[in-house]
């Protein structure tokens, strides 16, 4: 009997502790990113114009107009681009 009630004593604290594993584990990937953030400079041709900037995820979404055809680039949290997308005329 008192090997059993070892047992779920044991087990109990083994799923508070497990718990409290995966609160900690989704505030810290929740929050916010820590330090100052980066200054980003878009190498667009001159007349090129921010129409609209969308969150896409963990990123940004920037829509370009003027400067040649109208382009979406998407752009990391660290201020990285990760890829553009040219829209035709």
């Amino acid at each position: 009997m008192r090997a059993l009630q070892a047992l779920v004593i044991v087990m109990g604290v083994l799923i508070v502790a497990g718990m409290a594993t995966i609160a900690v584990t989704l505030v810290h990937r929740s929050g916010a990113p820590s330090g100052p953030l980066p200054d980003l400079i878009l190498s667009e041709p001159p007349g090129t114009q921010i129409a609209a900037v969308s969150p896409f995820g963990a990123r940004l979404a920037v829509l370009l107009h003027g400067g040649g055809a109208d382009r979406v680039v998407i752009v990391d949290a660290r201020g990285g681009i990760v890829g553009r997308i040219r829209l035709g005329k």
